[in-house]
């Protein structure tokens, strides 16, 4: 009996996966931190003779080309794909024999050319699950527009076909196992649960319950931006990323942290925001460790830029450091682990204050505030708090000179972008106020004006 077992990679809204009858395995779409399939292989004794790509990543760097060079396994990707190295290449109707499973390749154009999805059967012909990649999602399919503004419309219209082809070839009590759509940019529309079947997809997915032309109408008015690091990740996948390393950046002392501010590299602090809030070294960034931190960091880095990480153990910096990798940030320039007040050595911090919308609605009574909206233009085209300034956080640092001096206030959806866009407002001349709060309560508080006729300023 086959088993396939998940991968997760919440910080990407990603998955991996690894399908097993016991004695041998195949890997599918792997990140490049591959100690964690490695592991997953080493506790089974079992023996990797694929590994699997669904689509060269736009969102992330594969780990499958050491993934396969580790195990002795064989690199498959779409035809097409332009990979640089060897690998076997697999076209519509192939098919992967692994110990009893075999592995049926279907072309599903859409979220790429070259996309294909892998249908798995066992022994006896049964088809027990599908490895969809950004094909067909759970609720949604992969977004169509990472090739180019050129070739969006046409693979949109490609994605329906390729979801509708997946229902009529397969039995409705597959699997379906995607990469994206647990929050990865990767998908087009948002994404409903986290275990599906074909037949599940049949009532829920829009590429199955739409007209094709409303099908494409709705995908297309759903695509915002994406983080601007994608651009990057294409290129590497095709050549072959380097073999990764999680090793430990090298320690530096607060003198050099402060040399480092002052020549303008990259000091991010990777503390709670609150925490940050409270006191941290001017000039640094709160990028806080969690599930956010690659997407953001990498959406906002200046990549020839030196980088430095503050946490508050060797564990936390361990943790933002595998992160990190899976988008190419491999170049550490150091680590800092100590209290503020030790790394600071005399030297002043920088604080500002922490509230929350019940706060704000405060200070709105007493006269008009400053306030700024950090959230993106799809989030703010469905309501926003009145007064409010619009400037997403990927363009805030090219658009400080917009930003009023004096008191700022400055929300998103839940505070996590909101804390990015008050450490990079922190500067003398401002005084910032971090609203760190849901943006539901914006709304029960009844601060939330509705955009008239498109306004989104």
């Amino acid at each position: 009996m086959t088993v396939v077992e998940t991968i997760e990679t919440s910080s990407l809204g990603d998955r991996s996966y690894l399908a097993t009858d016991g004695e041998v395995a195949v890997v599918v779409d792997p990140q490049r931190d591959i100690d964690r399939v490695l592991t997953l292989v080493d506790a089974q004794g079992l023996q990797v003779t694929h590994v699997l790509e669904t689509h060269i990543h736009n969102d992330y760097l594969t780990g499958g080309l050491e993934l396969a060079a580790r195990t002795g396994a064989v690199y498959v990707l779409p035809a097409d794909s332009g990979a640089e190295f060897d690998h076997l290449s697999v076209k519509d109707g192939d098919v992967l024999e692994a110990g009893a499973m075999r592995l049926r390749v279907l072309h599903t154009p859409g979220h790429t050319h070259h996309h294909v999805s892998y249908a798995l059967h066992e022994a006896d012909g049964q088809a027990v699950g599908v490895f969809t990649g950004g094909s067909m999602l759970f609720g949604a399919t992969g977004r169509t527009d990472l090739v180019s503004p050129e070739d969006t419309t046409g693979l949109t219209h490609a994605q329906y076909h390729s979801v509708q082809r997946l229902v009529r070839e397969l039995p409705a009590e597959a699997e379906v196992f995607p990469t994206h759509g647990f929050g990865s940019f990767c998908s087009a529309t948002p994404t409903s649960g986290t275990a599906s079947t074909v037949g599940e997809q049949v009532g829920a997915n829009p590429a199955l319950t739409l007209a094709e032309q409303e099908y494409v109408d709705a995908l297309l008015a759903g695509l915002d931006v994406y983080p601007a690091y994608y651009a990057r990740m294409g290129p590497i996948n095709r050549s072959g990323p380097p073999a990764v390393d999680l090793s430990l950046p090298q320690r530096v002392d607060g003198a050099e942290l402060r040399r480092r501010i002052q020549a303008g590299e990259w000091i991010v602090d990777l503390r709670h925001r609150v925490a940050f809030a409270a006191g941290h070294l001017p000039e640094s960034l709160n990028f806080e460790l969690g599930d956010n931190l690659v997407t953001y960091l990498g959406w906002l880095y200046r990549w020839d830029a030196p980088l430095t990480l503050i946490g508050e153990s060797e564990h936390q910096i361990a943790d933002a450091r595998r992160e990190l990798v899976r988008i190419g940030i491999d170049e550490l320039a150091g680590a800092a682990i100590d209290d503020m007040e030790g790394l600071a050595d005399d030297g002043a911090l920088r604080s500002y204050r922490v509230s929350d919308f019940a706060g704000l609605a405060a200070e709105l009574e007493c006269g008009p505030v400053q306030i700024l909206d950090a959230r993106r233009d799809d989030e703010r085209a469905a309501g926003f708090v009145r007064s409010s300034r619009h400037m997403p956080l990927h363009q805030l640092a090219d658009r400080l000179d917009e930003v009023p001096q004096g008191e700022v206030w400055v929300y998103c959806g839940s505070g996590y972008r909101a804390s990015i866009a008050a450490s990079v407002l922190d500067r003398p001349g401002r005084q910032v106020v971090l609203v760190d709060d849901d943006y539901g309560s914006a709304k029960e508080l009844g601060l939330e004006d509705e955009p008239r006729g498109g306004d989104r300023r």
